[in-house]
């Protein structure tokens, strides 16, 4: 789903984070497909140990927390290092089919919206509240800071990496499609 022209510059902004955010996360999944199984889970000094156990978190920070916060009002609680989903694939296809609900969720809000603010709970309980654009950007922000540490382990790994730079993804957005 795209962003109508008309939409206001919060919507577009924040639906071509959404967009580029589907597209990294492809493009980080296809790389970690090709790591073998024992240096996917072998801890590599990340903050969240293995590239297994940082996927892990990014599902439960960025679509079991930040999202029902942002598109139901919800706070579940849930520890940031849970391990959702043990199966790698199963793993992936929940990231993937996460990235991409963030665009129909941001075309839905009005322009006001990103004016407001978010209140919710942490995961450890105790309300916040936030500017809801900044906060939105956090999302995204913490995404790509993730992704940095996955590219930096798969450096480490002698695997290749793929480019996730902006740049490259809003070069593909312009490039025509065959």
């Amino acid at each position: 789903m795209d962003i109508p022209n008309n939409a206001s510059s919060w919507h577009r902004h924040f639906g071509g984070m959404a967009r580029y955010h589907v597209w990294a996360t492809h493009r980080l999944l296809e790389a970690v497909s090709r790591v073998s199984d024992a240096d996917y889970r072998r801890d590599v000094g990340l903050f969240f140990q293995s590239i297994h156990g940082t996927l892990n978190h990014m599902l439960v920070a960025e679509h079991l927390l930040w999202y029902p916060r942002f598109a139901k009002g919800a706070s579940p609680v849930l520890a940031l290092n849970s391990e959702i989903e043990p199966d790698r694939e199963r793993l992936a296809q929940a990231l993937k089919g996460g990235s991409a609900n963030w665009t129909p969720l941001i075309a839905s809000w009005s322009a006001e919206r990103f004016d407001g603010q978010l209140d919710y709970r942490t995961s450890k309980g105790a309300p916040l509240s936030l500017p809801f654009a900044a906060t939105l950007a956090h999302v995204f922000n913490h995404a790509t800071h993730h992704r940095g540490q996955i590219t930096a382990a798969l450096t480490a790994m002698g695997q290749p990496c793929p480019e996730l730079d902006m740049v490259y993804f809003l070069l593909a957005e312009q490039t025509p499609k065959a």
